[in-house]
């Protein structure tokens, strides 16, 4: 079993840039895909990113590609969500997810919030 509590939400202006950090707890970590998905306000969760347990391997939905980057440090047990050029509809609370690639679902945290100003 792993906890996972992320950190690094807030707010920022439209063409802005924010980096979500995930730290999990335990000795596995390294043992599991890592994933960062979230959910707006009246909307269903949506995936966003993914990275294999090596780190070697990433996943993101279309609408992120090329603005954010997904990436881990399996000797820290963290992973991290850099996000640039934010828009508004980015705007959300983000869950990091631990699980199985490429729909690492299986643990989620607590989430934080992210929000972009127009």
């Amino acid at each position: 079993q792993v906890q996972l509590v992320e950190s690094g939400g807030g707010l920022v202006p439209a063409g802005g840039s924010l980096r979500l950090s995930c730290a999990a707890s335990g000795r596995t970590f390294s043992s599991y895909a890592m994933g960062w998905s979230r959910q707006a306000p009246g909307k269903e969760h949506e995936f966003v990113a993914a990275i294999t347990r090596s780190g070697g391997s990433t996943l993101y939905t279309d609408s992120v590609k090329g603005r954010f980057t997904i990436s881990r440090d399996n000797a820290k047990n963290t992973v991290y969500l850099q996000m640039n050029s934010l828009k508004p509809e980015d705007t959300a609370v983000y869950y990091c997810t631990a699980g199985t690639y490429p729909t690492p679902y299986d643990y989620w945290g607590q989430g934080t919030q992210v929000t972009v100003s127009s």
